[in-house]
Order: C-alpha cells, then sequence, then structure tokens
C-alpha cells in the first residue's frame, strides 16, 4: 500500500538558492500527482512508463523556478527493488555525484525517501527540501485499459473511492 503524498508550497523554502536539482522517486509520488489529476498512471504507449500528470507537475516546478533565475535539474531515482523509497548504495552514490553541482535538492520523495536523500547527501553543502507531505497511506483500485493505459483512483477499506486513510 503506498504512502498519499500531497504537494506544499516550497517556494520560501527555495528563496536565495541559484541552482536546484529536482530528485524524485518513481512511484508514489507520480501514482499520487495522477489520482490527484485525475490523469492515468500509465499511458505505455503515449509516455512509456513515465506518468505525465507528474512530468507536467516536475515542468512547472521547473518553469517557476527557471523564471527566477534558478538553474535546474531533474534526477530519478531508478529503482531496482519492489521497496522503491529505500535506497541502495548505488542510488545514493548517483544522487550525491549529480547534486554535487547544486545548492539545494528538492525532492518529491515520502519522508523515508527524503531521509534516504538527506543520509545521501550528508557532509555535503546541499540542502535537501521535501515538497510532498505524507498525509497516510492509500489504497487505490487499478485498472488496466485498452492499449496498456493503466488507471489508480483511490480506494477506502469499504471499496469506495475517494477516502485516503490516515
Amino acid at each position: 500500500m503506498p504512502v498519499n503524498l500531497i504537494p506544499k508550497d516550497v517556494s520560501s523554502d527555495l528563496a536565495g538558492f541559484n541552482s536546484v536539482l529536482i530528485a524524485s522517486c518513481p512511484v508514489c509520488p507520480p501514482m499520487c500527482i495522477a489520482m490527484q489529476e485525475q490523469e492515468p498512471f500509465i499511458e505505455f504507449f503515449k509516455h512509456g512508463t513515465k506518468t505525465a500528470a507528474f512530468e507536467d507537475y516536475i515542468q512547472s516546478i521547473h518553469d517557476s523556478l527557471s523564471q527566477r533565475g534558478v538553474r535546474t535539474g531533474v534526477f530519478s531515482i531508478h529503482a531496482p527493488t519492489p521497496m522503491m523509497c529505500l535506497w541502495t548504495e548505488g542510488q545514493r552514490k548517483r544522487l550525491r555525484k549529480r547534486a554535487k553541482d547544486y545548492e539545494a535538492v528538492l525532492i518529491l520523495a515520502c519522508d523515508s525517501g527524503t531521509e534516504s536523500a538527506k543520509d545521501a547527501l550528508k557532509g555535503t553543502d546541499c540542502k535537501v527540501i521535501q515538497s510532498l507531505d505524507m498525509d497516510g497511506v492509500i489504497n487505490a483500485k487499478t485498472s488496466i485499459h485498452f492499449p496498456f493505459t493503466v488507471v489508480m483512483e483511490r480506494h477506502n477499506e469499504a471499496g469506495h473511492a475517494g477516502e485516503v486513510r490516515s
């Protein structure tokens, strides 16, 4: 059962930084943004395994920072294990290497992913800022539509759509 993540305004946290790396986990954040936007999680033949709603969300962050003259980059954690928020040493090294040219990392992840990023960047001057709030776990009803479009809808324990358990 994935965690439910809600975007939060971090513009004041990012004030004063000239460079920000936007780093994201590949499962819960895209799934939550897609459900919040009522968009498909995966449209394989349109976007591959990327979630269009989440990519648009990342682009909106990039655009907002760029308008303020902030240099940005995007980094995604590759997930070789089912436990996406438990990063391998290799993933931590990749983040550290990529973040060395940035003043801050804006992490789109749960609390565990944020702690992994902080641990990976320990001993550097790079500040880690979490941009998604966890507000509980979420159970989703998943359906697959032709041609391989995955849609997720929130479900509570009683089987009704729309509720998040906290």
